[in-house]
């Protein structure tokens, strides 16, 4: 009998929280985040038959035997790849958020899986976008600022939410940022953002939606805000974001996660160093960064014919021989 024929009732609360991220933060459609459910309800499902009752008693043996089990039970390769990465990444998300200092997948088996290159917006999406939001009313101003930033800065929708007053130096054009694991950058914050940011914090804007007693010590400072005059979180960020993509026909394919996306692969096709945007986007790995310049790969042929000198060479040469070519 199959190991995950009868599957739990539920996931627990990492798990919930795991795929809310996937959402949110990364930007993952629908039908993934029911994949990723699915995987990891047969993951459950195996630690219920192992009589294992919690994700920290897993150990790297354990995994190991489960993808031999699955093999045995002839699951297809790509399904146990897939299911090895769908709780490679929960185990990932409950070390980076704090939930656990162990990574019992880090030393397990660790399946190839040829990684997606990320879609990035045509330019001139990205201005529809940003003139989505209508009118001047607090909403409208908010929306105009959340949007701008996220592409002026590239700047996940997390460290969006959880920005604060404190973290904005409006005459020095930068603004900090916390990223993965509390790590703090320094990012510039452009012109387009910056005026959009500082509509939304004028008269008629964010004060609009002040609260006299603050729910939550940590709402006061927050820079962006819902209704209530509380922090605005992932969730709301993203229908934010989708809301304004539905005005434009993008309902279905846009996310936070793609501005960022857009933000990175816009600076790189107009001459960004690769280098920079690593810095802008707080990757830890310059790797992390170089899969951008796949998308732009008619950009980089484009550069290289301006710019290499002998690039330039072939083609005067080129140039010469067909000209004596027709002299003849």
């Amino acid at each position: 009998m199959s190991t995950d024929s009868t599957p739990p009732a539920a996931l627990g609360s990492d798990a919930e929280d795991f795929l809310v991220w996937l959402a949110v933060e990364r930007g993952r459609s629908n039908a993934t985040i029911a994949a990723y459910r699915r995987d990891l309800m047969a993951w459950t499902a195996y630690l219920d038959h192992r009589q294992i009752g919690s994700l920290d008693a897993v150990s790297t043996a354990v995994i190991n035997d489960w993808v031999a089990v699955m093999r045995s039970e002839g699951r297809a390769a790509p399904t146990v790849a897939r299911r090895v990465v769908a709780v490679r990444s929960l185990y990932r998300f409950r070390v980076t958020e704090g939930i656990s200092e162990v990574d019992p997948t880090a030393e397990a088996e660790q399946p190839r899986v040829n990684p997606g290159l990320p879609k990035a917006l045509d330019e001139e999406v990205v201005v529809a976008l940003m003139e989505a939001p209508v009118g001047d009313d607090p909403s409208a101003r908010r929306d105009r600022a959340l949007l701008e930033f996220l592409y002026g800065t590239g700047a996940r929708v997390s460290e969006a939410v959880g920005l604060s007053l404190g973290d904005m130096d409006f005459i020095g054009g930068t603004v900090r940022l916390f990223g993965k694991g509390a790590k703090e950058r320094v990012v510039p914050l452009g012109g387009a953002a910056s005026a959009a940011l500082d509509h939304w914090l004028a008269p008629g804007g964010r004060d609009a939606w002040v609260s006299d007693e603050w729910s939550r010590r940590a709402d006061a400072p927050a820079v962006f805000l819902n209704r209530r005059g509380g922090r605005l979180s992932r969730q709301s960020a993203w229908s934010i974001v989708r809301r304004h993509a539905r005005a434009i026909g993008l309902e279905d394919e846009l996310s936070p996660h793609a501005l960022r996306h857009s933000c990175a692969t816009h600076m790189l096709n107009h001459g960004a160093d690769v280098r920079s945007v690593q810095e802008l986007l707080g990757h830890a790995s310059i790797g992390t960064t170089q899969v951008y310049t796949k998308v732009s790969a008619a950009h980089l042929r484009a550069a290289y014919d301006l710019a290499h000198p002998r690039a330039r060479m072939s083609q005067v040469a080129q140039r010469g021989r067909s000209d004596g070519e027709n002299s003849g």
